[in-house]
């Protein structure tokens, strides 16, 4: 018996080495799942989501950096009104993002405070001319 037992034991070290072997293969493909193909499938899907949500007055920028304001869309494209009377037909897939307001609006405050200061700056210098 202690032969037949020697035997089994022998047939069930090979197994336990291909394990190990293929072990380190299967945690590096699991790493690659989450930290690489998982996010970007996930953002892929935001991005045609956003594609797909596009409407007229939308400011959009395309790959190329141009900026411009949604004048109207069809099915496979957006016709992008870059100036007055400027239009430019880009494919949908051409859109890299759409902006928000909320940018402008802080930038629109900065102007504002430095026109304040501008011009508590210019009465400070008329009051002290007017003290000479």
């Amino acid at each position: 018996m202690s032969f037949v037992s020697f035997l089994l034991e022998e047939a069930a070290a090979p197994q336990q080495s291909i394990m190990m072997s293929v072990m380190p293969f299967i945690l590096i493909i699991v790493i690659f799942y989450f930290f690489i193909i998982r996010p970007q499938n996930k953002k892929q899907k935001e991005t045609q989501k956003m594609i797909d949500a596009l409407k007229k007055g939308d400011k959009v920028v395309t790959i190329g950096g141009i900026h411009g304001v949604v004048a109207s869309t069809k099915e496979k494209t957006v016709i992008v009104k870059v100036d007055d009377s400027t239009k430019i037909e880009f494919s949908r897939s051409a859109i890299s993002g759409v902006e928000t307001d909320k940018p402008a609006k802080a930038g629109k405050a900065e102007k504002t405070e430095e026109k304040s200061e501008k011009t508590e700056a210019a009465a400070d210098s008329a009051a002290s001319e007017e003290n000479k």
